[in-house]
């Protein structure tokens, strides 16, 4: 059963909040210097996106995806990137669709089970690395566990792991979470970018995006309802939901995944806590640490946060190795 022990992350007695773990890496955590170098990759649907490349000539590369409305910029990524490349690995730290300070072209943008870009990015780096791995974050971890998901046993041979952290994989229970009060300064902060980015949309797409929906956007399910739905051909937010979930994807998962949900992540309900996957999948392996809030995991003091280590380490386990033991960590 994979189903790895986390108690090895005991934070100082304030981090034991999940607010207060979730919040402070955003306002505190001391972001690295890297010296990407961007690279506008062009989709075959006539659109774009950006990828940040920290390139050393290494035989591997780590590609990072950004949660709702983050970036390359992320502090998150930005910390994972420092480590990795450390330890032997070029990274593209990608920008979705629109969230590298330039919006796409097309009316859509991306979601959370937007994977149609990963094998855009595949086929760029392909012939330059022996072995690739695939770290998501949030909804960057919803994209990568159901990119795994869908391409099963089909999935490209050189992607060795891939690892999601806070992942919200049952996107309908979640959309409702976030509902709650304690989290409500969380939504607003992501609607604020979102319906900006809604209302350029309107003016670019007015026949498709009426500009009367703005008014009726007060939630990130809302938001869903009128405008990730209509941008990207769903019929509504539940059947957006019950289509790029990827709790219903992990079990088939061919390769070796893990997914890191802290239990006092405010926005994660009991339906993000996928045990009976990871019970039933051996290539699936789950932690659930008791503390660490939402995308946090914060270790004040050390060069690392404890992600970046269990992230490091399970990487290392699948890269340059023969025969791994899948699910034994």
């Amino acid at each position: 059963m994979p189903i790895i022990n986390a108690d090895s992350y005991r934070p100082s007695f304030l981090l034991r909040n999940g607010h207060v773990n979730t919040i402070y890496p955003y306002y505190f955590r001391k972001k690295h210097v890297h010296h990407y170098s961007r690279k506008r990759l062009r989709t075959p649907d006539g659109d774009f996106f950006d990828i940040d490349f920290l390139l050393g000539g290494h035989p591997k590369i780590a590609i990072l995806l950004h949660g709702l409305e983050g970036s390359s910029d992320s502090q998150y990524i930005n910390g994972l990137t420092k480590v990795l490349y450390s330890h032997g690995y070029d990274i593209a730290a990608v920008n979705f669709r629109s969230c590298s300070g330039e919006l796409n072209l097309l009316p859509e943008m991306y979601h959370s089970g937007y994977t149609k870009d990963l094998p855009v990015i595949l086929s760029n780096i392909e012939n330059e690395y022996e072995d690739i791995v695939i770290a998501g974050f949030s909804l960057g971890g919803n994209v990568t566990m159901k990119f795994a998901g869908e391409q099963g046993g089909n999935i490209h041979s050189k992607i060795k792991a891939v690892v999601g952290v806070s992942v919200p994989c049952d996107l309908r229970a979640g959309s409702l979470q976030l509902k709650k009060w304690y989290n409500y300064p969380y939504e607003q902060m992501f609607l604020k970018t979102l319906l900006i980015k809604a209302k350029q949309k309107s003016i670019l797409h007015p026949d498709l995006v009426p500009s009367t929906y703005l008014q009726k956007v007060k939630t990130l399910w809302d938001f869903d309802e009128y405008y990730t739905a209509c941008l990207h051909q769903f019929s509504g937010a539940e059947d957006y939901y019950a289509q790029c979930n990827s709790k219903q994807f992990l079990h088939q998962i061919k390769i070796p995944a893990l997914m890191i949900n802290a239990k006092d992540d405010s926005f994660l309900p009991q339906e993000s806590y996928p045990y009976e996957a990871a019970a039933t999948n051996p290539f699936f392996n789950l932690m659930v640490p008791k503390f660490g809030g939402h995308v946090g995991f914060a270790t004040p003091g050390q060069k690392t946060y404890w992600t970046e280590d269990k992230i490091l380490t399970f990487f290392n386990a699948y890269t340059q190795s023969t025969n791994p033991k899948v699910g034994n960590q």
